[in-house]
């Protein structure tokens, strides 16, 4: 009987454990998940979502607190096109970010950062390239580009010394999206080094529409490869979401698939940057606490337990201090929701905004809990103490449960 083990993902000159870790924002896939994935040799991801926040809780800048002080004078200002992000500070921030974990790299695995088109920052072409080239400066090993379909965003950073150098990956949910993403990326010369074919049951943002239940990872994946054959493309494809078990993924390996990128489980590591009284949510939650919802302002449906805290909170925007997804024109889509709703209820001391949620402020404080679908499944993966909260797991554990696990079996912690 085959394990995960009994495999290998070749990406350039490594040879690595086919289990990739997903890039969670905020800094949910922190650089210690990371650097934990890499030291047992498979790959790990950062994430650069909202970078500069993150540098100030790790690193102790204070880029957000200047930013509000540049632009405070705009706050009560429903038009944001003023708001821009100093493009030197969010190099340092994205530098102090990739150096940190590469520094403390060890192992044979690698660390990727995961970078989302989505993150538009009020000029969405120049800060991803910036982002983009930061990284590559810091010596990250490879990008996945996420949440959109970067149809030109290997063409931003083609001139960069690392272009040839640094894995490219891209995430797509159909055979079409990944057609357009090819097309647009042919004049580069450079094809991607893997693709991640994320499902309908992965967490946060979804490449489908509130139908997503209509679809499924395993006829997606095999749609792929078989557009892949058909074009004479030999590119490592990576399935993403709803993998719980080294049996599930084990499957996916012998189906033909280069490696799988596991996320869920590693919510509720040591390692992970979530709060220990959230990861205990995560535990907590049933099936029925888990939802897809449409309150993203990238427009993208958005899975999440049902009982976060930011869901419904009527916070003013704070995109002078954030803004992290102030589109070209300056504009987002919960600042809308929030005005309308102040003009419908003068004088309010606090409102609700059900239909959009600030998702910069409450991703920064942990307050929407995005998780995949079988998040409910988690309490199976521990032990449950006489105080009624659950034990925490090691990055180590849960790798390892899926490298070497059998027959759907799951291993408890000592």
């Amino acid at each position: 009987m085959k394990r995960v083990d009994d495999f290998r993902l070749r990406l350039g000159k490594h040879e690595l454990v086919p289990i990739m870790i997903g890039g969670m924002g905020v800094d949910i896939s922190s650089a210690d998940l990371a650097v934990e994935v890499a030291r047992l040799g498979g790959v790990g991801h950062i994430s650069d979502a909202m970078i500069k926040t993150v540098s100030d809780r790790r690193y102790k800048t204070k880029f957000v607190k200047d930013k509000l002080a540049l632009y405070k004078y705009n706050v009560e200002n429903e038009d944001k096109s003023d708001v821009k992000f100093d493009l030197g500070k969010l190099v340092e921030a994205t530098r102090l970010h990739v150096e940190e974990a590469m520094s403390r790299k060890t192992g044979s695995g690698m660390i990727f950062i995961n970078c989302m088109e989505k993150l538009t920052m009020n000029a969405p072409k120049e800060t991803l390239k910036v982002r983009m080239e930061a990284a590559m400066d810091a010596g990250i090993e490879g990008i996945t580009l996420a949440a959109g379909l970067h149809l030109g965003s290997f063409a931003l950073i083609e001139e960069h010394p690392r272009f040839r150098d640094v894995q490219l990956g891209i995430i797509v949910s159909s055979v079409r999206a990944l057609q357009l993403f090819l097309k647009k990326s042919l004049r580069t010369g450079r094809l991607p080094d893997y693709i991640v074919v994320e499902g309908p049951l992965a967490g946060g943002h979804l490449g489908f529409g509130m139908d997503w239940a209509q679809y499924d990872l395993a006829t997606i994946v095999a749609e792929v490869m078989l557009f892949l054959k058909n074009e004479h493309l030999d590119i490592p494809v990576i399935p993403a979401g709803g993998i719980f078990t080294g049996s599930d993924a084990t499957a996916f390996l012998e189906a033909g698939a280069a490696a799988v990128q596991v996320a869920t489980r590693f919510t509720v590591s040591e390692e992970c940057g979530l709060p220990e009284k959230v990861k205990q949510e995560y535990f907590k939650a049933s099936e029925d606490d888990i939802e897809v919802n449409q309150i993203s302002p990238t427009g993208y449906p958005m899975r999440m337990i049902k009982s976060s805290p930011g869901i419904g909170d009527g916070i003013r925007p704070n995109c002078e201090a954030y803004g992290y997804l102030l589109d070209a024109n300056g504009k987002c889509a919960y600042v809308t929701s929030y005005n309308r709703e102040v003009a419908l209820h003068p004088g309010a001391r606090k409102i609700a905004v059900m239909d959009k949620t600030c998702l910069c402020t409450h991703m920064r404080n942990f307050d929407i809990w995005t998780c995949g679908q079988l998040t409910y499944r988690l309490k199976d993966t521990t032990r449950k103490a006489a105080d009624g909260s659950y034990q925490l797991l090691t990055a180590e554990h849960i790798f390892k449960d899926y490298q070497f696990s059998t027959e759907q079996k799951i291993a408890l912690p000592e």
